[in-house]
């Protein structure tokens, strides 16, 4: 199953602490965000990927290469501007020829991939979504679930309180990729699952309690590190 990873943004918001590479390859305890990422894909099995990058796209591609030494195979989808986190999927559309999964390459959510897969082929559907529930949902966009946990509604604005919130892990049927407009920036957050609500098509929501940050904020990026920092010391130190 292809794997690809959305590492085109311009990371602007953490620009002040990270301004001479890509958001994805801001480093924690001397490697890239990126290089951790590639590891948890390896560790789990996912070794065919594929980045769609955009802004300092050269950057990725000198220090992945073809990835081997990471044991995983890499190819690179290159935006010659930014097309947003579904106009990337289009862009990439020539590498897929079936199901494939998709993560920010900004954000970072434990969960066991093999049976969110094994979740979604039991259920069908255009997709499975990892989700995670905050304590408090206020900053981020809610998900209405139903029964089986299908996705009925995206909240973009949410009351304070808990609720579903995307993790930004998703298991996509190809089918997502006609929904999706060629040549222009596309949001698959707001534009392309609320799209494919409206034609009738399933989502579902795959629960993960793992450990979850968003590395696009001065705040994110920083529990990044001090949870590299804990995680490294407790395996020297077992």
């Amino acid at each position: 199953m292809k794997t690809l990873v959305l590492a085109g943004g311009l990371g602007t918001r953490l620009r002040p602490l990270v301004a001479d590479r890509p958001k994805p390859m801001a480093p924690a305890a001397g490697k890239p965000f990126l290089e951790y990422l590639v590891e948890w894909l390896a560790a789990q099995s996912f070794d065919d990927l594929v980045f769609c990058l955009g802004y300092r796209a050269g950057q990725v591609r000198d220090y992945f290469g073809d990835g081997r030494r990471w044991g995983v195979r890499l190819a690179y989808a290159l935006e010659a501007e930014p097309l947003g986190t579904a106009g990337a999927l289009k862009n990439a559309a020539s590498h897929l020829a079936g199901p494939f999964l998709v993560l920010n390459g900004d954000s970072y959510l434990e969960v066991d991939l093999a049976a969110m897969v094994a979740a979604h082929r039991a259920r069908g559907g255009l997709g499975t979504l990892a989700a995670l529930r905050l304590p408090d949902a206020s900053a981020a966009g809610a998900l209405e679930l139903g029964d089986g946990n299908r996705i009925l509604r995206f909240q973009e604005k949410s009351e304070a309180g808990p609720a579903w919130v995307n993790g930004g892990i998703y298991l996509l049927e190809p089918d997502i990729l006609d929904l999706i407009p060629a040549g222009r920036a596309v949001s698959i957050e707001r534009e392309t699952f609320p799209l494919s609500l409206a034609r009738g098509w399933h989502l579902y929501a795959y629960p993960a309690a793992g450990f979850f940050v968003d590395i696009g904020t001065p705040d994110g990026y920083r529990r990044f590190q001090d949870y590299v920092s804990t995680r490294d010391l407790k395996e020297s130190n077992p």
